[in-house]
């Protein structure tokens, strides 16, 4: 492989771990992780009726919203990431499960779209300059919980980063 092959290809990695760093972000309510996602000067458009603005403010916007839910969680596939050179395109579609309650009653929300993504890279550092999501399809409605996790929290004080920091 030449040197502009494994260029590109570490590109896409470091663009699909911020993808992956969004996801890890908001199931954690870990705003620094969220605000480093996007440039200081990226946007954000969810729809105007949910969000438009900048990329750090959505990040606000969506923690404020996730801490009033009992539990959600974020996962993204089929990822296609376009390159030209210090700016990319992608394309990944997300699948998102959000538990409330309402009236004494659980319920999820699944919302299933994609994330469509303008990058950059500047000062050696990927991140969003737009990001434009769609939302395909999405329901709601009542469940019965089969258990109650008891290890995992929506906060800095997952297992996770203690788990990761371990291995850096």
């Amino acid at each position: 492989m030449n040197d502009e092959g494994l260029g590109a290809l570490l590109a896409r990695e470091e663009i699909g771990q911020q993808i992956y760093n969004y996801c890890r972000a908001v199931d954690r309510l870990d705003a620094a992780l969220g605000y480093a996602v996007w440039h200081e000067d990226g946007t954000a458009d969810y729809g105007e009726a949910v969000y438009q603005g900048t990329g750090h403010g959505f990040i606000d916007f969506v923690i404020a919203a996730h801490g009033q839910m009992l539990a959600h969680s974020h996962q993204v596939t089929n990822v296609i990431i376009e390159l030209d050179g210090d700016m990319a395109a992608s394309e990944a579609y997300h699948f998102a499960n959000l538990r409330m309650e309402r009236d004494g009653q659980l319920i999820e929300m699944r919302v299933c779209g994609r994330y469509l993504d303008r990058w950059s890279r500047r000062d050696g550092r990927w991140a969003i300059d737009h990001r434009l999501t769609i939302r395909d399809f999405d329901s709601a409605g009542p469940v019965m919980a089969m258990s109650q996790s008891t290890l995992g929290s929506r906060d800095l004080s997952d297992p996770s980063y203690e788990f990761l920091e371990q291995n850096r």
